[in-house]
């Protein structure tokens, strides 16, 4: 009897100690002892990676663990935005977001996800998008795109990588403000919206500098506005849309971190703290410029607030256009 009671506490103990361990291992405090998986909805190449591989390495360097890329594109980045609010809520598996995460709730019925099953961590980067037409397009400035526009009711067209786009959302915002008839032409991705516009197949693209800036030097393309409150450092003569009589109409390519829903608070406030410190160095600020990113970096309770404007914003046009999804 004796030896069995020995046994069971024994047993007891060793239990309990194993619990404390695990217990340990998955606080907070002790975050992060294993690899982290990095979600990034979009495929690989563009800005998109680029920012993606960027954060990944970043956080590697801070947290001394493995932060491994784990491309799952498709839907306009709702897979991803799905497999992150389903992952547990540990910390280990983070995705990057783009504002199709506030524009798709109100566009799909269902989109794979919540946005309640969501944790946003930080903000990190942002890219102005540029107004560009075919030099077939006899306008100069955006004023005289609008008033060729309103002269020709439904002949001018704009391209976009989809529905559901940051760029198809321009254009559709361009024709609330202005209060304009142009056509919208989908394509499969934003580098097949990019040869419409070359070859003329379309008028006019909303775009990021990278893509548009070789094709401005080479008068492939012409810029009539940035779509944002002041001028990029790369076309110093392009006037914002505001400067054009246009305010309000600013898009902007943003990039986020999230993580699943109901992750401690202690590790999202990690998370934000290294992602803060990472963006604000030289070698971050160097090598977003490289793809015509700023730093955006964002407190948690920035990066809610604002993804609950984006969500709202979105939401309201897409129900004043009557935009529906595929």
């Amino acid at each position: 009897m004796k030896f069995r009671m020995l046994a069971l506490a024994c047993t007891t103990a060793i239990n309990i100690a194993a619990s404390d361990v695990r217990a340990q291992s998955a606080s907070p405090q002790a975050y992060p002892t294993k690899t982290i998986r990095f979600i990034l909805p979009f495929p690989p190449g563009g800005a998109t990676d680029a920012v993606g591989r960027l954060i990944a390495e970043r956080l590697q360097s801070a947290f001394k663990q493995n932060v491994t890329p784990d491309y799952r594109p498709g839907a306009a980045g709702n897979l991803g935005y799905g497999l992150v609010s389903r992952a547990p809520p540990d910390g280990y598996s983070l995705g990057l977001c783009t504002p199709s995460i506030a524009i798709s709730p109100s566009l799909y019925k269902n989109p794979g996800y919540e946005l309640r099953d969501i944790a946003p961590v930080a903000l990190v980067a942002n890219i102005p998008s540029l107004l560009v037409v075919h030099p077939s397009v006899p306008v100069n400035n955006l004023k005289e795109l609008i008033a060729l526009a309103r002269k020709h009711p439904g002949k001018l067209n704009f391209g976009s990588g989809g529905v559901g786009t940051s760029n198809h959302f321009s254009g559709e915002m361009l024709k609330s403000l202005a209060k304009i008839n142009i056509v919208h032409v989908p394509y499969k991705g934003t580098s097949v919206a990019m040869f419409a516009l070359i070859s003329g197949e379309t008028d006019l693209v909303t775009i990021g500098p990278p893509a548009a800036l070789p094709l401005l030097r080479e008068k492939r393309l012409k810029a009539l506005a940035v779509l944002r409150n002041k001028r990029i450092e790369q076309l110093p003569d392009v006037p914002t849309s505001a400067e054009s009589g246009l305010p309000g109409w600013e898009v902007n390519t943003w990039y986020g971190v999230i993580a699943p829903g109901g992750t401690p608070r202690e590790i999202i406030a990690l998370l934000n703290a290294d992602l803060v410190k990472a963006i604000n160095t030289p070698e971050a600020h160097k090598r977003l410029a490289g793809v015509g990113a700023e730093p955006l970096p964002s407190s948690v309770e920035e990066f809610v607030n604002y993804l609950k404007a984006e969500t709202a914003q979105y939401g309201k046009l897409t129900r004043e256009a009557g935009i529906r999804g595929d």
